[in-house]
């Protein structure tokens, strides 16, 4: 029995090998009779229309290079605009901004002149005090000293 099979798997082998074969030459015959199916160009056709192509693809290059300069230029304006738009605006926010400081600066110097000119005055004053107690002290004292001298003759 095992030799029954043996011989039935060979003889499947052998017809799938004969398939096999069919079919490539089969695929090699009809690739053959198709290739013989395509219409092929005259070499005057062929070099027209190679020239066609070349022309598409350099018009093409051409008008893509036109218009990346146009957005190039556009968008260099249009950043430049926006720059000197940005340095305008913080040049005049600078600018408030030192006149507020200046204005902050000017109080400042005023309050510090007035501070000053009342510390002047109220150390004026507590010397004029001071040289009238002093002058008062030595008053007394010479007044004390010539009772005394009085007393004593």
């Amino acid at each position: 029995m095992a030799k029954e099979k043996a011989n039935k798997n060979n003889k499947d082998n052998v017809k799938a090998n004969k398939e096999t074969n069919k079919n490539k030459k089969s695929f090699f015959k009809s690739f053959k009779t198709e290739l013989k199916k395509v219409v092929w160009p005259t070499p005057k056709q062929l070099v027209n229309n190679t020239a066609a192509v070349i022309a598409i693809v350099l018009i093409t290059v051409v008008i893509v290079f036109v218009l990346d300069l146009a957005f190039n230029s556009i968008n260099k304006f249009g950043v430049e605009k926006l720059k000197e738009v940005i340095s305008n605006t913080s040049t005049t926010e600078n600018v408030t901004d030192n006149t507020t400081n200046e204005s902050d600066a000017n109080s400042t110097t005023n309050e510090t002149e007035a501070n000053s000119t009342e510390t002047n005055e109220a150390e004026a004053n507590t010397s004029e005090t001071e040289n009238a107690t002093a002058e008062t002290n030595e008053s007394a004292n010479s007044t004390d000293s010539t009772d005394q001298t009085n007393q004593t003759e």
